[in-house]
């Protein structure tokens, strides 16, 4: 077995702060929770208190830190006052993950230009903002010699879509903006290298969440999971894996512009 400080010194986050947006909900929260299980300070970000509490206690029961902050996503304003307020708390920044984001099944002719705003608003508007106020922090910190450890760089991880690799029927507004983000992160991964500053992008297959179960109708899950070779939904928690991976100055640290698909086999599938 390998040891365990080989281990932590691979994936250990021990020293480290996050900034989870969109940490209150079911993918983005697994996800936090795992950063603070590897040691990481956790700043969850949304808008609901009472699940960001729920998930605060889980992180406790684990032994992590964390702790909430209520932000608007889409709000330049909002994001810059979090992150001054994490910088007081907390001292620093390393790590941001940007995972607010709606779904919407509207047939296309249907789709109103307030709904197609609103999708475009939450997830790639909110991606963009996100990348400003925080990759601008990350970016002067390694320009003006790193963190006061002398370390340069930090990761920025934006949740991407399968819908952005292979377009999915019936969502084509969330579609659109997931593949923008992708486009996004890869273009500020090239920009930012020189710095030290990794922007990955997570891509998950098929996990149940508020945001699409109103378009997993028994059809369409019946078509997902004959088109899933693992024959089953993703877990939040199988997100873990990979957010350690890219958070990871350590094991990470040659990793950026990546787009890592969590699927279960899906994209791989063809007839």
């Amino acid at each position: 077995m390998p040891h365990p400080d080989y281990l932590n010194s691979l994936f250990g986050l021990s020293g480290k702060v996050a900034v989870v947006i969109g940490g209150t909900g079911e993918l983005c929260g697994a996800m936090a929770e795992g950063l603070a299980g590897a040691g990481a300070e956790v700043v969850l970000v949304g808008r609901n208190a009472d699940k960001a509490q729920a998930r605060l206690e889980k992180i406790a029961a684990i032994g992590g830190k964390g702790w909430f902050h209520a932000a608007e996503a889409t709000s330049r304003s909002q994001l810059e006052a979090l992150r001054d307020a994490v910088l007081a708390r907390s001292g620093r920044i390393d790590i941001v993950i940007n995972g607010a984001g709606v779904n919407s099944a509207t047939p296309f002719f249907e789709i109103t230009e307030e709904e197609f705003e609103r999708i475009v608003q939450v997830n790639l508007k909110s991606v963009f903002l996100g990348c400003q106020v925080f990759g601008k922090y990350l970016v002067e910190r390694a320009a003006g010699g790193g963190d006061k450890s002398g370390r340069l760089g930090g990761a920025i991880i934006n949740l991407g879509s399968m819908s952005a690799v292979v377009p999915l029927s019936r969502v084509f507004t969330y579609s659109a903006t997931k593949s923008a983000v992708h486009n996004l992160s890869l273009n500020l991964a090239r920009e930012w290298a020189p710095h030290g500053v990794r922007v990955n992008v997570i891509v998950p297959g098929f996990f149940p969440a508020e945001q699409n179960r109103k378009v997993l109708t028994p059809e369409r899950v019946a078509s997902i999971l004959g088109h899933t070779p693992a024959k089953r939904f993703g877990e939040p928690r199988e997100l873990i894996g990979a957010t350690l991976l890219l958070a990871s100055d350590a094991a990470g640290s040659f990793i950026t512009g990546e787009e890592l698909i969590v699927d279960g086999g899906y994209h791989a599938m063809t007839i």
